[in-house]
């Protein structure tokens, strides 16, 4: 793998695990383009720990927070956010990575992907704060994140989706879904570990490596602080627009044998 294919599955991991979008659907497709479909699983990992960062700087003050109060609500919301996530992946997860590495499904998800974005514009705006979100909401939106193990059914689509339904004001859906994002990124960078060192590591050069961690990293950033700003005025009707138009070309190039 070069560092320029390294580069530019960086880009769209950082830039897709924040923008609902898919960034496993998105990963698929870019080593799919690259021809990489039977590799690149310890890039993957080196990728999530990039976006992994980009969450962790930009929610520097919050984890800080949490380090200092372990017991404090927001540390609570996060757990009871996260539990959804880890009983679908530990049950399902081999049937999971099987639809993943085949890409089968993918087409038809990039459209539910869609019609979830599409219909959060229909949702009366809320009112919540951070201060404000109750365990339930947590596990509402922990719900849909679960939902989202499918490849490209966006984790941040959903959640923030979810959080707009349990009316939580758009600023702060989508403050509070990239922040539940932290745990399930970290649970699907260890399951990644595991099979690395159960199994054969592709050969990558540790530059190719650097590359695709630190621009997963700054993409990752940039997508976080930009997505925030952008919800609180704008419509998710051109993400979901951009999904069912990716969505109707993969069906149409697996169905014509082209994909």
């Amino acid at each position: 793998m070069s560092w320029f294919e390294s580069l530019i599955l960086g880009i769209i991991q950082g830039l897709t695990e924040f923008l609902p979008i898919s960034s496993t659907g998105h990963l698929y497709l870019g080593r799919h383009l690259f021809g990489l479909d039977e590799a690149g699983l310890f890039l993957d990992t080196m990728l999530h720990i990039g976006t992994v960062l980009a969450v962790f700087v930009f929610y520097k003050d919050e984890f800080v927070h949490m380090i200092k109060k372990p017991f404090s609500k927001l540390t609570f919301l996060l757990i009871v956010g996260t539990i959804p996530a880890v009983v679908v992946g530990l049950l399902f997860k081999d049937y999971f990575e099987t639809i993943s590495k085949t890409g089968v499904t993918i087409g038809w998800e990039f459209l539910v992907t869609g019609l979830f974005l599409w219909f959060a514009d229909s949702i009366k705006n809320g009112r919540k704060k951070m201060d404000d979100i109750t365990y339930t909401d947590a596990f509402v939106i922990g719900t849909f994140q679960a939902a989202a193990i499918f490849p490209a059914i966006s984790r941040s689509g959903l959640t923030i989706v979810a959080a707009l339904i349990r009316k939580l004001d758009r600023e702060t859906a989508a403050y509070f879904s990239f922040l539940l994002s932290t745990p399930a990124i970290v649970g699907a960078m260890i399951l990644q570990l595991s099979d690395v060192m159960g199994g054969k590591v592709e050969s990558i050069s540790l530059f190719s490596l650097f590359v695709g961690t630190l621009s997963s990293a700054l993409f990752g950033y940039v997508a976080v602080k930009w997505m925030i700003g952008y919800l609180k005025n704008h419509s998710l009707k051109l993400f979901a627009v951009y999904v069912w138009g990716l969505g109707g070309l993969i069906l149409f190039f697996q169905m014509t044998g082209r994909f």
